[in-house]
């Protein structure tokens, strides 16, 4: 058994009176593509910002690498890439600009190793003749290249990434697919939010389902098939059933049958 890598015991986050995470237990294993679903406002993000260090929890304990988030804050970050959903970065900055400041974040380490990782990922993702432009010239796309490029090219032992595929073009979509499986095959753990069914299927070794910030299902595809007694179904079937949206799945039906008179 591989060892794990992100712990989550008890986690736990209120604002006021309202509850976003309440005791999420996860156990991730290192190497291990891992899924977190759920319909907007379940606790998604809350719960990513929590493991990046970015919102402190109110309840339980976050372990990255045998380091306590708690004790370890700096060190856990460290180990930590975290990829938003939305980008904010130095928009007076060049992309390379950008790709220097960040590796100069983690002075112990050899930053022109960082920087020639960095350049590889630019051509992977066919942004190397921007590199040297000002970010605010940059689409959303290419915000969302420029700072997978800095995060990948740190070689960190955890990446989060929130809907790592919004505004992404087909082709740099596949390149991030293939990165992530070679990252996981390298050992890197990639902790993975996304509303796409299509993108957790094809990545996921295991997926959560959190609903009003509790986790409802846990498991392989083929074992939330299993215990959602739905062995043919696809995903998407499967966490409509599990969130409560079933009524959903009758309305999609319909629709489906009117395309076909």
């Amino acid at each position: 058994m591989r060892p794990a890598s992100l712990c989550l015991t008890g986690l736990t986050k209120r604002y006021d009176r309202f509850t976003a995470v309440n005791g999420i237990n996860l156990e991730i294993s290192e190497g291990e593509i891992f899924g977190f679903l759920g319909p907007n406002g379940a606790g998604k993000t809350t719960t990513i910002k929590m493991i990046a260090g970015l919102l402190k929890a109110d309840e339980g304990s976050i372990v990255i690498e045998d380091h306590d988030m708690a004790n370890e804050g700096a060190r856990c970050r460290a180990l930590t890439g975290y990829i938003p959903d939305r980008p904010y970065l130095y928009e007076k900055l060049t992309g390379a600009e950008y790709l220097h400041f960040i590796s100069s974040l983690y002075p112990r380490h050899d930053s022109n190793r960082y920087l020639s990782a960095a350049e590889n990922y630019l051509d992977m993702f066919d942004i190397t003749r921007w590199r040297d432009n000002l970010i605010e010239s940059y689409s959303h796309g290419m915000r969302q290249k420029l700072i997978m490029s800095s995060i990948f090219m740190l070689g960190q032992p955890l990446i989060v990434v929130d809907e790592p595929m919004v505004g992404l073009d087909p082709k740099s979509a596949r390149v991030v697919k293939e990165l992530f499986r070679q990252k996981a095959a390298q050992g890197t753990t990639i902790f993975l939010s996304t509303h796409s069914m299509e993108i957790a299927e094809q990545l996921c070794d295991r997926v959560a389902i959190i609903v009003d910030g509790a986790v409802i299902a846990l498991g392989s595809i083929a074992e939330l098939k299993q215990s959602a007694r739905h062995q043919d179904a696809h995903l998407e079937d499967i966490f409509l059933h599990l969130t409560g949206a079933g009524e959903m799945l009758s309305v999609i039906t319909a629709l489906q049958s009117n395309g076909r008179d």
